[in-house]
């Protein structure tokens, strides 16, 4: 490759990561996931497109589509809020492993007696589809504020099941016989154990370093976060266990210790998580010919129906059960099973194995993401609707910035006050800060000024907090309650979070 060819290429990748971006807009507005969009832009660029790029490599696809999501499972996990989850994890995990079984053996049923597929073949096809997605179904419920226990079973359930669903499609892919079914669940059980195990080491030995060194410039810190992230995926993965589960987990815990510079975290992440999206699902585009796909297009329909009208109610009704979940929640969570990226890359797997008949699962599969994901998008929202599952949106939380300051053993708290927050009206003196801490400088319209214990806080001031090491947790955990719960937080019908009680 000449520096012609390099610049020609930076040009085309850089109006293309345009073209995705602006992509975003209509896919907000129109409701449905942005895979649609991108996968859109990847066939139209593609042989049959107006592109004419000729791109056929499953086993590039692969290695690209793994790595992509590697920084989607991180990006996801950094944005887990670990009290939503906590309290549905028993219920997520039961989904994420006898959900998919159930699932699993149910599209597989009616991928070989409705469609004629061999048995391996249909196992195959059951095992993929069987994955949800979080990126896809929390994109069209973000408007739509939902219960905790719906929102945390969801985005738990799609960061847990894509470990057993990749060990499944990894077996049923295989040259020799497939394996007895206790041996592929101890197996399955091994490798969970392993990536669980790796990934809560590596998410906590880095938030413990994290926490407690101070790096010259606030950049490096989201860098040293996805490199954490990663870490635990490889090492999960080279110890024989799920680097999926382990690269989900160890994020879980980065983002929930509250790191230094976590907006810049959090932010940095978003944006690498995008890039993963849009790079993979236009690859995705490219790799697959339209004019292959019309004779595979009933099939994928018939399987379709089988998967989300009979194997998704059923393993969301077998799976919570035990938890007595009401009626409603379970009718959203069944028609919220929607398949993103994982399906379309774990399709790739029996291509690159030389699995029989490859091209027309990958071809099924597709078409069943692309389909179902055009009816369930758009209908989501208003199923949240008629079911009464929304809830009032809670008062804005604090954005709170934290910055060590090594040698005073203190920390720098920049604390942004957003609309909404009960924190509006509340004097200086009323925050109660624990000793060791204080507000010594507020941002206003511009200007800043040495604040007085009467000075009353507005919406949109920004504040500098100083705190002492002991006391930094004590002070954010304060903040955020008078954010959420006003003066009177900890006080009368408000615990220390500053959530009413009865």
């Amino acid at each position: 490759m000449t520096v012609q060819h390099l610049n020609q290429l930076l040009l085309a990748c850089s109006l293309t990561l345009l073209l995705a971006v602006a992509a975003v807009r209509v896919s907000s507005r129109s409701g449905l996931p942005s895979l649609l969009v991108y996968m859109g832009i990847g066939i139209l660029l593609g042989a049959d497109g107006l592109g004419h790029i000729r791109f056929d490599s499953a086993e590039l696809t692969q290695l690209i589509g793994y790595a992509a999501l590697v920084v989607i499972l991180a990006e996801g996990g950094l944005g887990t809020k670990w009290k939503q989850v906590r309290p549905v994890l028993p219920s997520a995990a039961v989904l994420a492993t006898l959900g998919v079984a159930v699932s699993v053996g149910v599209t597989a049923v009616g991928a070989h007696y409705l469609v004629g597929l061999g048995w391996r073949q249909a196992l195959i096809v059951g095992a993929v589809v069987s994955s949800t997605d979080a990126a896809a179904v929390f994109s069209v419920l973000r408007r739509v504020p939902l219960p905790a226990r719906v929102t945390g079973t969801l985005e738990a359930e799609s960061g847990f099941n894509d470990a057993p669903v990749v060990i499944l499609v990894v077996a049923f892919s295989s040259t020799g016989p497939v394996e007895h079914w206790y041996v592929l669940i101890g197996e399955i059980a091994l490798e969970l154990a392993i990536g669980a195990a790796v990934g809560l080491a590596v998410g906590w030995l880095g938030s413990w370093g994290l926490k407690r060194v101070a790096l010259p410039a606030s950049g490096l810190y989201p860098i040293a976060v996805m490199a954490i992230a990663v870490t635990a995926y490889a090492a999960g993965a080279l110890a024989h266990g799920s680097g999926f589960l382990a690269v989900y987990l160890a994020s879980v815990l980065l983002g929930n210790a509250k790191l230094p510079h976590w907006p810049a975290i959090r932010s940095f992440a978003e944006g690498v998580g995008w890039i993963a999206q849009i790079g993979m699902f236009i690859l995705l585009g490219l790799l697959v010919t339209p004019h292959d796909l019309v004779d595979d297009v009933l099939p994928a329909v018939v399987i379709g129906l089988a998967l989300t009208m009979v194997a998704r109610p059923l393993s969301v009704l077998v799976s919570l059960l035990p938890f007595r979940v009401p009626w409603r929640e379970q009718t959203l969570m069944s028609w919220a099973g929607l398949r993103g990226a994982v399906p379309i890359i774990l399709a790739t797997i029996p291509m690159v194995n030389g699995v029989d008949a490859s091209g027309r699962i990958f071809n099924i599969v597709f078409v069943l993401v692309v389909v179902y994901t055009l009816v369930q998008g758009p209908t989501l929202p208003w199923l949240a609707r008629r079911l009464r599952l929304g809830e009032e949106q809670p008062a804005s939380d604090l954005g709170i910035e934290s910055a060590p300051l090594e040698r005073l053993r203190g920390h720098l708290l920049s604390v942004a006050i957003p609309e909404g927050s009960r924190m509006h009206g509340v004097e200086v003196n009323e925050l109660r800060l624990p000793a060791g801490s204080a507000v010594t400088l507020v941002v206003r319209d511009g200007k800043s000024f040495v604040p007085l214990p009467s000075t009353v806080l507005r919406r949109g001031d920004e504040l500098l907090v100083v705190a002492t090491d002991p006391v930094r947790e004590a002070a954010e955990r304060r903040l955020r309650a008078v954010g959420r719960g006003g003066k009177l937080a900890g006080w009368l019908h408000t615990d220390a979070d500053g959530v009413e009680g009865v």
